[in-house]
């Protein structure tokens, strides 16, 4: 106690649980809390699928907030991550999973998904701009229809199914409050990594090649290892967060990893904000909210519940349009503009 009373007269700098923001601990404890006020559709389907999103969208922010790497095949890597986990871990073919423990597929799932992930950024890196775009979805393109049409291995066009999550601790972690824990934990693990690596001698390094890499590299860094260690980071998370979209949905298909898919994580970064670790959260809050609930709305007006993907779409181009930097953006100018006004008056001050 003495040691943070010293540290608020400025004798020390502030521990770490102190500069979490106020606001912050309300909403942790409301997250812990949510299984008590929350039925199991809203934990499962709504929150579970938010927290895996959001990791999935994290790994794409990583990259292009921090590296300035905008990459179309995160939802590849993690669906390379669930298909390794249905191929090595049991599932309903059992002609072609293997059946190994979960000690032993789980991390092979991560790390084969991780090298595919890294030797895509190997490539990826030697490239800039629209260029890495187009490389990264080709490759997402690629991926898709090689799983489609190689029956051996991918099991073809139906994929796998009956992919569960081990009862560790007698637990079945596929329940609504378990799964809901588990994304939730996976969620700010990933955040606190991200969070970690961006402040990390290697994170300012990575930083600095974002903003220039040629006075970087006269300093001695190399800017393309830097870039592909990039990639391999955040191809851990994407894995991740592939598992746990396999183990939600019970199943994995080609379609997981379909160009709608890719483009739906690039939408939800970007909506959610690139420049800090909780956008893609808050971008995949949005985008479950819209794709859950305006198909029931649509259906109510006589419309047709297909162009909920319209209106997703026209909320990204609105967003973009006024706030490049996502809805955090929106947040930022309208504090901005609250700190000006004049509390009397109630108007902006010049």
């Amino acid at each position: 106690m003495a040691v943070i009373e010293h540290a608020a007269r400025g004798g020390l700098a502030p521990a770490w649980f102190e500069r979490i923001p106020p606001a912050w601990w309300v909403v942790g404890f409301v997250m812990l809390l949510m299984p008590a006020f929350a039925n199991s559709f809203w934990l499962f389907q709504v929150f579970g699928w938010t927290f895996i999103l959001g990791i999935i969208a994290l790994s794409l922010m990583f990259l292009a907030g921090y590296g300035g790497m905008v990459s179309l095949v995160q939802m590849t890597v993690a669906g390379v991550g669930g298909y390794m986990v249905a191929i090595l871990g049991p599932s309903g073919v059992e002609t072609i999973s293997l059946g190994l423990a979960w000690w032993l597929y789980i991390p092979l799932a991560i790390i084969i998904a991780a090298v595919f992930g890294t030797v895509v950024g190997a490539l990826a890196v030697r490239t800039e701009g629209i260029y890495t775009i187009m490389i990264t979805l080709a490759i997402a393109a690629a991926f898709f229809y090689f799983a489609r049409q190689n029956y051996v291995i991918f099991n073809g066009y139906t994929g796998f199914n009956l992919i569960l999550p081990p009862q560790l601790f007698g637990i079945d972690w596929r329940q609504p409050v378990p799964f809901y824990y588990l994304s939730l934990g996976c969620a700010v693990l990933a955040y606190a990594a991200v969070v970690y690596v961006s402040r990390s001698p290697f994170g300012l390094a990575l930083q600095g090649v974002r903003d220039n890499p040629r006075r970087m590299a006269a300093l001695g860094f190399n800017v393309t290892a830097h870039r592909i260690a990039a990639y391999a980071f955040a191809s851990v998370l994407a894995s991740i967060g592939g598992i746990l979209l396999v183990w939600q949905n019970a199943q994995i298909s080609p379609g997981t990893v379909g160009i709608p898919a890719v483009i739906d994580i690039l939408v939800i970064a970007v909506v959610g904000g690139l420049r800090r670790p909780i956008g893609p959260f808050i971008g995949a809050l949005i985008y479950i909210l819209l794709r859950t609930f305006t198909p029931d709305i649509l259906s109510s007006f006589g419309l047709s519940t297909e162009r909920f993907k319209l209106l997703i779409g026209l909320g990204f181009l609105a967003v973009v349009f006024f706030s490049p930097d996502g809805v955090l953006g929106l947040w930022d100018r309208w504090r901005a503009r609250m700190r000006r006004r004049d509390p009397l008056t109630g108007r902006e001050a010049e």
